[in-house]
Order: structure tokens, then sequence, then C-alpha cells
């Protein structure tokens, strides 16, 4: 597999400064063998652009898929500061992601795809594309319209 950070500069990705914590946690714990939780990430990436609200009412899928992405670079900003090289991922073992939606709102796995999308086309199929539950939440903190946790693999 070819060099992440490579990856990243082809599809101008930049990661953000990984997450003001939003209570008492830690980011990234590491347990196992050679195993990483990483705690759930908003998609506040520090651009100004932060989306807020239910997906189904106040969001399209698809801005519920761009937030879903913007999840994703922030669990990767966390793993950047944990691992010092994301290079070091050996896989992405599971993600579970909650979309803040309406009652009659059923497409879960598909705002979700936009973060799981984006860890295939960055990572490819054999380190980016973990097992997944994707689950529809009533509210989500600071009614932000979508949450990603994320266990990963890494190697020394």
């Amino acid at each position: 597999m070819a060099d992440i950070y490579e990856k990243m500069k082809e599809l101008n990705i930049t990661l953000p400064v990984p997450p003001t914590k939003g209570g008492i946690y830690t980011p990234v714990m590491e347990f196992g063998d050679h195993l990483l939780y990483c705690s759930g990430c908003g998609n506040d990436i520090g651009d100004g652009k932060q989306l807020l609200g239910k997906v189904g009412k106040d969001l399209t899928l698809e801005q519920g898929q761009q937030a879903a992405k913007c999840c994703m670079l922030n669990l990767l900003a966390n793993l950047q500061e944990k691992l010092g090289d994301l290079n070091r991922i050996k896989r992405c073992v599971k993600v579970l992601g909650f979309v803040n939606c309406t009652d009659d709102f059923t497409q879960h796995p598909q705002v979700i795809n936009g973060g799981s999308g984006f860890l295939l086309e960055l990572l490819g199929e054999e380190k980016g594309l973990p097992a997944r539950t994707a689950m529809g939440a009533n509210s989500c903190p600071g009614n932000i319209p979508v949450e990603i946790e994320m266990l990963v693999e890494y190697e020394d």
C-alpha cells in the first residue's frame, strides 16, 4: 500500500488539528495486542463549516455523508497524535456510527458510508474496510449530525 500521506496529498486532504475533548475521557485508548479504541468524534474539523442538525429534517443525506467524512478526519487526527505515523495502521477493525436523525429516517448506513467510503479510498480495502454498525439517534452531543467511533489495529 502506498504511503498514506502521499494518498492524502493526491486526494487534497489535510488532517485537522485533533478535536478538543467534549468531556472526561481519553481520545484514543490502547488495549490488547496492538489495538486502539478511538472515542467518538463529531464533524467539526475547525474550518468554520461544521454542520449541525438532524439528517432528514435540517440536513440532506449528502450533508450527513459529508459530516461522516469529517468525523473520520477527526478520528485520523487523533490517531496521528497517538501513533505519530498513520502508516502504522494495519487495519481499521470496526466502525460504529450514530446519526442524529428524524424518527422516520432510515438511511443510517448510507450516511455512515460517507466516512466508510473515505476510509476505503484512503487506505484501500485491506486496511480501510472495517466491520461496521450504523445507528439512528434522536440526538447527538451539541446537535451534531453524526458521531463515529472506531477500533484500529496498528503495527510497530
